[in-house]
């Protein structure tokens, strides 16, 4: 035990030392955390719209005000000329057009059948597909009026439709990222920092010196360890701080239970780090790696595109992603108040994924003597 507690306090003092470190330790992760909390959304606003109004008519600028009232549209601008809409989108000026055709008054008052030409700058499908939705929603919004307008009373739909939002009434989007922000934040600190740890002990020759000790590789490892297991605890804790005191987060869930799985989750994620460190001789390549398979983690996590519209074979990798289990469980216990059972596979799963990668760790990690 007391092995153990000087390899901690020389790793401490070798962190303290290290000015770059302690910035990426404890500036870059919460600025992080507050940035990317506002920003990341999948809502869109504030599209650039061109609309092309071919009637001039009250219609066709009522129609008009109601995009230029609404959040998710800016009208750049308005024309009759199709072939300068086209050019504006072209140029990147505007992502909507939108066509409103000759004879638009007269046909809503006769009731006849009026089509709106709709064109959406897809290389962002995302984009593209919210706009649609949103400028279908202000039409059907604005052809209700007409009608209820006309016929002097309100439409009565045979179906009524009541409906509401579960665990975040008001679809504030911070409330469904932060939580994943956070196991980012806390995953991007264990696996970055402990890959670099070994191999920054054989780059600057200290390796040598421990090479010549009677320290047991047990030791050894459990003091690389230990400290990140701590500091990345500190980073959970002081994120929980900033996603109540900054965003509102309302946690309906066991802290306990977050701060258990955590345990378990960091265990795995620590023997990704140290599996990287064994397997590389240089700080660059051991970043490379980590970036490499962090990014990949990352991106079929959940967090930014759903599970459920990835590919089968995709679905099927996700299985051996530790940081979508994190996700999913900070999502049901802080925002659905998830209780033990209906978390402990994603304990279980995350304790078997590991003690295989641990032992793997271990099995291949070498004291090399030079």
């Amino acid at each position: 035990m007391r092995t153990i507690l000087y390899i901690l306090q020389k790793e401490f003092i070798q962190i303290s030392r290290d000015k770059l470190m302690m910035g990426v330790l404890f500036i870059m992760p919460f600025t992080q955390l507050i940035i990317l909390g506002y920003a990341a959304s999948f809502e869109v606003k504030n599209l650039n719209i061109h609309i092309i109004d071919m009637d001039k008519s009250s219609f066709s600028r009522d129609l008009v005000s109601k995009f230029s009232a609404s959040p998710y549209f800016k009208v750049k601008n308005i024309s009759n000329s199709f072939k300068t809409a086209r050019e504006d989108m072209r140029k990147g000026k505007v992502d909507v057009l939108m066509e409103i055709p000759v004879n638009f008054e007269k046909n809503l008052v006769n009731g006849e059948k009026i089509n709106i030409y709709l064109s959406l700058d897809a290389v962002n499908g995302i984009k593209a597909g919210l706009g649609n939705a949103y400028a279908n929603m202000i039409i059907n919004d604005f052809n209700t009026g007409i009608i209820t307008k006309n016929t002097g009373k309100e439409i009565s739909l045979p179906i009524g439709i009541t409906w509401s939002n579960w665990y975040n009434k008001l679809m504030v989007y911070s409330t469904f990222m932060v939580p994943g922000i956070l196991v980012l934040l806390v995953t991007m600190i264990a696996i970055f920092l402990t890959a670099i740890n070994i191999v920054r002990e054989k780059e600057i020759g200290t390796i040598e010196q421990l090479n010549v000790t009677p320290i047991k590789k047990s030791h050894f490892i459990i003091g690389k360890l230990f400290p990140f297991l701590l500091i990345a605890f500190f980073e959970l804790s002081l994120g929980l701080i900033i996603a109540k005191l900054v965003f509102n987060l309302h946690y309906e869930g066991s802290l306990i239970l977050v701060y258990s799985f955590t345990l378990v989750y960091l265990f795995a994620v620590l023997g990704i780090g140290l599996f990287i460190s064994t397997i590389t001789e240089t700080q660059q390549q051991a970043m490379f790696i980590a970036y490499f398979i962090f990014v990949i983690f990352i991106l079929m996590s959940g967090l930014f595109t759903p599970i459920e519209s990835m590919p089968g074979w995709a679905q099927k990798l996700t299985w051996f992603n530790p940081i979508k289990y994190f996700i999913e469980f900070m999502r049901m216990v802080l925002l659905k108040g998830s209780t033990f059972p209906d978390v402990k596979n994603h304990f279980i799963i995350i304790a078997i994924y590991g003690m295989i990668i641990n032992i793997l760790a271990i099995w291949n990690y070498r004291k090399i003597s030079v």
